[in-house]
């Protein structure tokens, strides 16, 4: 499920990039399977399609993804491996873990959470109609 927030400060490639992201890593989008096409995302989107292919540029080009020209996108399978992404995630973790036991979170909550593991994704992978946006919300969100 990607959502869209047009409130956010983030472009909005950066917001599908993520999205798509998160389901490759959780598992939502299993290895090698096929993204949506440019043209198809696009319109479910209802955006240009020049800024999901600057996402999925991106993706690829960061490991999460890969294209096989004439047929599509994939999720790949080490997504996300290279030693730059993987410092980056774990100086991440570093911050968080630093701000949780400034909250008081005792350090034996923090194991039992990494030995928890992550959680599976809420919705699955991306699919087909737009929701519509929260009525009388101050968010203005469309997902897919």
């Amino acid at each position: 499920m990607i959502s869209l927030n047009y409130r956010d400060s983030r472009p909005i490639y950066e917001q599908i990039k993520d999205g798509l992201k998160k389901l490759i890593v959780t598992g939502g989008l299993a290895v090698d399977e096929k993204l949506p096409s440019v043209r198809a995302l696009a319109t479910q989107l209802s955006i240009n399609p020049n800024t999901i292919q600057r996402a999925y540029n991106e993706l690829e080009g960061e490991g999460y993804i890969y294209s096989v020209p004439g047929k599509g996108s994939f999720a790949a399978a080490s997504a996300g491996a290279d030693d730059g992404r993987r410092r980056e995630l774990m100086d991440r973790v570093r911050e968080l873990l630093a701000e949780l036991r400034y909250l008081g979170v005792s350090q034996q909550e923090l194991l039992d959470l990494v030995r928890e593991g992550p959680r599976p994704p809420a919705g699955g992978a991306v699919s087909g109609a737009p929701e519509t946006a929260h009525r009388g919300s101050e968010r203005q969100e469309e997902s897919v």
